[in-house]
Order: C-alpha cells, then sequence, then structure tokens
C-alpha cells in the first residue's frame, strides 16, 4: 500500500483503536517515516506515547512488528493493553510450555498476531521466523539498555546487532525514555542504524510536581506524604534490597498495603510484586530501580525515591512512572551525602567510571538546588526552559537567602585547624562542642573554634557544608575518607573579607505538607466518578485485566463531566475508540443515565444554559470553553435548539449544499437511526456536528 493511502488511514486507526482524536507531538511524523521503511531513534519522555509509535503502524503492516522488551515480567501488562483495545498482540518468552509457543510462532506464519513481544534471551528460539517472510517492523523499546554508556545497560541487549543484518530491509525503530547524546550515537551504531532519523520530543513533564528534601526522618517525612494522598498508588524506590523490606515493615504497621519488589525475589515472587500493583491490590511498591520499566499503569499518582539515584537520567526515567494519564502527579526525592558516598564506591573499578563520576555529580547539583528544579532538569537533555515552571519546590517556595560569611567562616576555619583530614560529621561536633570518642580520641576538643557553634543544630550545619561545597568553598575528598578541604576560594572568605550567601534550611516535615503546594491529585469526590469507578473495577475482575486498561482515570473523569447517553457522545470521550464503545459503552451509557435518573438531573435542559450564552454573542468554542464542554456536545445543543423552534441561524454553521448533499443520503440509506452510516457514506468528509444539524434542519423541514 502506498504511503499515502497509509497517511489517510492515521487519524481513522488513532480513534479506532485508541479512542485518540489526534497525535502527541512527534508521534505522527515518526509512524510516518516507519511506515516509510526508514530507522529511526525516538527519545520520548516515560507517559509520552513512545509505545503508540509501532503499535499503530503495526495495524498497518501486513506482517507482524517484533517488539523486544528487556523484561519477561512486564510483556503481559503491554499484551494485555493491546488486546484490551482490539489489536492482535501476544509474547514469548521462557515462562511459557513449547505448545503455547508453537502455537504463537504459527499465527505469526499465518500473519495473525500484529504485535509479538520478545525479551533478547528468548531471540534464539524464534530464528525461523525472524525473516523478512514474516516480519514487517522491528521495535526496540528501552533502547539505552543496548549502550554501555546507558544507565541501565543490559548485556543481553548487545547480541540485537544481528537484527539489521538479517532483515535489511526492515525498518527498525529504537525507543527509550532517557538518552543523552553519547548514549544516543552508541544505540544507533550497535543496532546497525547509524544513519537512523533521530526524534527528540519534549522533555517537559508539567504535571509532575518535583520535591527535593534532606533525608532526615526519612520515613516519617514518608508517612506525613502518603497520608496526604490516600487511596492512591506509589512506587518508593531504594537503592539496597534490605531497605526496600525494612521500609515495606513499617509501611505496613501502619496498615498500608505494601510489598518489595526486588531481585532477591523469584520471578514468581516479582511477577505476583508487579501483578498486585498493576491490579491495584497493592497500592504501594518499594523497590529497587528494576520495578515500573514498560509498565503502562496510568494512575501511579507519586514516585518517591528514599535514596538519591546515580544519575538524571534514571531519575527522570522513575519520576515519568507517575502521571502517566496526564493527571497532576509528584516527584519526592531524598537526598543525603551518604547517598553520594555510596553511590560513588559503586562507580568504583567499573567501565566508564570517570563518566559515571560526573553523571552523579550532576544529579547530586540538581539535588542540592537553590533555582527552579525543572529547568535544570530540562537542561541536562538540552532543552531550555524560559520561566521558572511554578511546579516545583524551590519555585512554591523560594529560599531566604541571607548573609552567611560568619557561618562559612567557621566552617572553614575548622577544617583548616583539623589539617584538611577530617569528614563532615567531625568537622560538625567540633563546631557543636560535642564530647564523643570521635573528638576525644583525636583531642579535636583542643582546637580553638571548639564549640563556637552550639547555638546551631548538627542538621542546619550540614545544610551549611552542603552549600559550601556546591558554592565551591570547600570540597570532598573521597580518596581520603571523605575528608573536607579547602579550596582557593577558601581563602577569599578566611583572608580577603569575601562574602558568602547562604540559604536557611527548609522543615522538611512542616514543608512536606505546606498547604501552598499543589495537591498531586485532583478532586475526585463526585459521587458519579466513584459510581463510574467501581463499575471499572468490576469490569476488570471480570476480565481478569487491569481497572486501567479498561479506561483511565483521565477518561472517567471526562465521561463524568460529558455525560454522554449515547453511542455517538461516549465515542467523543477521548480514550474511548470502537472496540471499546462496543464492548463497555452499553455499560458506561447506563451507568449515567441510572445516575441522572437517580438525582433528578435533566440532561434536556442544559441545552438552555448554552442558548442564553449564544443569545450573548459568544461563539461555538466560547461557549465550549465557558461550559467545559466539547464543541461536538455544544453543536448538539444548537441542534436542539433549532428543532424547538429558538431564533438560531442555524445555516451559519451547515451550508444548504451540504443539507442537501445529506438530506439525498437520508433517503439512500433509508434514515438510518444514529450518526455514522452518514458518515461512512461521506467517506468522513463531513463532520458528525454537520450530520447532525443537517438533519434538525430536514426533520424540520418535514
Amino acid at each position: 500500500m502506498p504511503v499515502k493511502d497509509y497517511k489517510e488511514q492515521l487519524i481513522p486507526t488513532l480513534k479506532k483503536y485508541f479512542g485518540y482524536d489526534s497525535f502527541r507531538p512527534q508521534q505522527e511524523e515518526i509512524i510516518t517515516s516507519l511506515l516509510e521503511k526508514k530507522d529511526g531513534l525516538v527519545i520520548m519522555p516515560t507517559g509520552g506515547g513512545k509505545s503508540m509509535c509501532f503499535q499503530l503502524p503495526s495495524l498497518l503492516f501486513s506482517k507482524a512488528t517484533l517488539v523486544v522488551s528487556p523484561l519477561i515480567a512486564l510483556m503481559k501488562d503491554q499484551v494485555d493493553g493491546c488486546n484490551a483495545n482490539g489489536i492482535p498482540a501476544a509474547y514469548f518468552n521462557s515462562s511459557q510450555s513449547s505448545e503455547e509457543q508453537q502455537e504463537i510462532i504459527l499465527k505469526i506464519t499465518k500473519a495473525e498476531l500484529k504485535l509479538i513481544y520478545v525479551a533478547p534471551e528468548s531471540m534464539p528460539s524464534l530464528n525461523n521466523i525472524i525473516n523478512e517472510n514474516y516480519i514487517s517492523c522491528i521495535a526496540i523499546d528501552e533502547a539505552h539498555c543496548i549502550s554501555s554508556w546507558g544507565h541501565d545497560f543490559r548485556p543481553s541487549y548487545q547480541q540485537l546487532s544481528f537484527l539489521k543484518k538479517s532483515l535489511p530491509n526492515t525498518p527498525i525503530i529504537a525507543l527509550t525514555a532517557t538518552a543523552d547524546k553519547a548514549t544516543r550515537q552508541d544505540i544507533a551504531e550497535q543496532l546497525g542504524i547509524a544513519n537512523a532519523k533521530q526524534f527528540i520530543t519534549s522533555f517537559d513533564r508539567k504535571n509532575i510536581s518535583l520535591t527535593v528534601r534532606p533525608a532526615d526522618g526519612r520515613v516519617e517525612q514518608i508517612l506525613n506524604f502518603i497520608g496526604k494522598r490516600p487511596n492512591t498508588s506509589g512506587i518508593i524506590y531504594c537503592l539496597s534490597r534490605k531497605t526496600t523490606e525494612q521500609l515495606v515493615a513499617k509501611l505496613k504497621a501502619k496498615k498500608l498495603k505494601a510489598d518489595a519488589y526486588h531481585a532477591g525475589l523469584n520471578f514468581d515472587e516479582r511477577s505476583k510484586v508487579q501483578e498486585d500493583f498493576i491490579f491495584d491490590k497493592t497500592k504501594i511498591v518499594c523497590a529497587t530501580v528494576a520495578f515500573g520499566m514498560g509498565i503502562d499503569k496510568s494512575n501511579v499518582r507519586w514516585v518517591i525515591h528514599y535514596n538519591m539515584p546515580k544519575n538524571i537520567e534514571g531519575y527522570y526515567q522513575e519520576i515519568g512512572r507517575g502521571g502517566r494519564d496526564g493527571l497532576a502527579a509528584s516527584a519526592l526525592l531524598f537526598h543525603s551525602y551518604a547517598d553520594v558516598i555510596q553511590l560513588r564506591r559503586f562507580t568504583e573499578g567499573s567501565k566508564n567510571q570517570d563518566v559515571q563520576i560526573a553523571k552523579l555529580e550532576r544529579m547530586k547539583q540538581f539535588a542540592e538546588a537553590t533555582t527552579c528544579r525543572r529547568k535544570i532538569l530540562l537542561s541536562y537533555f538540552g532543552e531550555l526552559l524560559a520561566e521558572n515552571c511554578g511546579n516545583c519546590d524551590v519555585c512554591k517556595s523560594p529560599p531566604t537567602v541571607f548573609d552567611g560569611t560568619i557561618i562559612a567562616q567557621k566552617i572553614l576555619s575548622t577544617i583548616a585547624r583539623v589539617k584538611e583530614n577530617e569528614a563532615t560529621g567531625a568537622i560538625i561536633d567540633v563546631l557543636r562542642g560535642a564530647k564523643n570518642a570521635t573528638v576525644l580520641d583525636k583531642g579535636l576538643e583542643k582546637i580553638k573554634t571548639y564549640g563556637i557553634g552550639q547555638d546551631t543544630s548538627w542538621k542546619d550545619w550540614q545544610h551549611y557544608i552542603i552549600q559550601l561545597i556546591n558554592q565551591g568553598y570547600a570540597e570532598i575528598a573521597f580518596q581520603n575518607h571523605n575528608a573536607l578541604q579547602l579550596t582557593e576560594f577558601s581563602k577569599n572568605v578566611l583572608f580577603n573579607g569575601a562574602k558568602v550567601s547562604l540559604t536557611k534550611p527548609i522543615d522538611a516535615l512542616e514543608k512536606i505538607g505546606n498547604p501552598k503546594e499543589k495537591t498531586t491529585k485532583k478532586k475526585k469526590s463526585s459521587e458519579l466518578y466513584e459510581r463510574l469507578r467501581s463499575l471499572r473495577h468490576k469490569i476488570a475482575l471480570d476480565e481478569d485485566i487491569p481497572a486501567y486498561l479498561v479506561f483511565s482515570d483521565a477518561t472517567l473523569l471526562e465521561i463524568e463531566r460529558a455525560r454522554p447517553l449515547t453511542d455517538d457522545d461516549f465515542l467523543e470521550i477521548s480514550g474511548v475508540g470502537q472496540r471499546k464503545l462496543e464492548v463497555y459503552g452499553d455499560l458506561f451509557i447506563a451507568e449515567v443515565i441510572a445516575f441522572n435518573k437517580e438525582k433528578s438531573i435533566k440532561k434536556s435542559d442544559t441545552h438552555k444554559v448554552t442558548y442564553q450564552l449564544y443569545k450573548e454573542g459568544l461563539s461555538i468554542d466560547e461557549i465550549a470553553i465557558k461550559r467545559n464542554l466539547k464543541s461536538p456536545t455544544i453543536y448538539s445543543h444548537i441542534a436542539k435548539l433549532y428543532s424547538e423552534g429558538k431564533p438560531i441561524n442555524i445555516f451559519d454553521f451547515v451550508s444548504k449544499s451540504e443539507v442537501a448533499s445529506i438530506k439525498k443520503a437520508k433517503t439512500e440509506l433509508e434514515s438510518p437511526p444514529a450518526l455514522k452510516p452518514y458518515f461512512d457514506h461521506f467517506e468522513e468528509q463531513i463532520d458528525y456536528f454537520k450530520i447532525r444539524l443537517a438533519l434538525a434542519v430536514i426533520d424540520k423541514e418535514a
């Protein structure tokens, strides 16, 4: 089929299978390039719609699309999502019996599957069908795994270099949420697609609120944070298996539904944790970094980093697992120098150690910043933000700056007097006049600055020292037991009268619940919304699929707002495609109708409000915005008002020639009750709203 014909099918296919009327940024360009059989490298943030870039083309290709995914446990989620949308898809991995595997291979040879998901380790078992007789396209998901420069390197991915050699005429699309320039180049070279066009979309996830806090009292802060967001789903990332289990125990003691996920669990145990989370049986997962990759769970409302991540790429990808439905989500990061020291230790003797340390340094700078965090995050990926974001902790509560020269002099003088041979803890002990073993055994109580900072708390001194390090007045000698050392700038403060500006510490427990902070969840307390959620939950249980695969929270909110009463109205809801209309439409419409009857809400009266605004001279779009309704709904009101004899200038919205054409079609089609037969009759060239308006004119004439 010519590419031109493909292009004409894009929007209808998008609506039919995915329920959307338009593409997200760059999706259409990426899909068109793939349909033209061109290789591509896609860098798109989590929640930006990467899967759409190969799932939709798979419907237009004649043969299967092979999708390489890194983790066996995550494929079922992807396949369930496809099948829920009416897309024939399957996964192939070692957890299946040989009979199941042979059945899948047979379906591929018969072109009965549009998508086949496979892990790199299972590729050899598909050697007989990985050729151009059966495969139209190859998608490499989580492509950063192929690069040792990336943040989640997996050696098994490096065997994928054979694909381009074996299928030279088959387009390959590599996709990942985060990859810097070096990683992108490495991905393309290793996959043999060095000339692939690169598509890099905006990294700005405006719906995610960014907050960073010192790690003091982390557990209490987390409990406070979760307590303000009851019954929501979230992920807590930890550096170690032990921490995940300890934290889960503390959460369960507070009657919270939480589970741990880490490599120490066997396959069945990890799968159960993941499935319980996807099905909302478990609300909170405390996990090491492997958790969440590839999961399309759209209603994760928050992500917490118990420890600081090793680089910004990993941090960005992990926070992106929140708010995939576009509704508000929160990202909370805790940081400490203990994390930095531990992460540096992890890099010792590793490949690209210097690069890893540099990336860790950038992560540390982000965590300790006193300027807009989103600006820092986006600039790392080469994207500039002109204005402060207004949705991070720094923007919401800018730090108070004061003249901290005397404080700086006390710290730097103490570092000098211990001969630059002590770490942060010992420096603070000296300043506060501590009488512990570290101080007394080393004779540090004899130092002139001993006890000059007794009136300042330990954590406040730590806060000031971190700032001096960030500003270049001191540095950590990691090779010398993390001792603090002076720099060239230190001398200017100690001897030349240079001034130092510092910020006041933040009370973490107070700020984490600050009422000025934007709430992480949209209010969903309406009775209709809860009824729709209950219906979705029942359907999910009956079909044994996650609730968000029925409809996302965002789609339920739109159903609540628009209250569709017909198939056509329901199809106008974002996230409702043809299959979901056929499978779920009657149930949800019935729920809306029942709610309206019970509450004596007359849907028919709503058009009278539209009429008042029409008389005021507002346009259709202006009325839609003012009433928070979609334009097609307003047009349906206009049609009803015209039918009732209200003085509506109907031909402002539909031409007389269009009315004549629709009148003729009505006769030919034998007056069908729905609008879709007309829409199909005119090969989708006349909009639904014009058909509705024209029928109102025709009926009134009759």
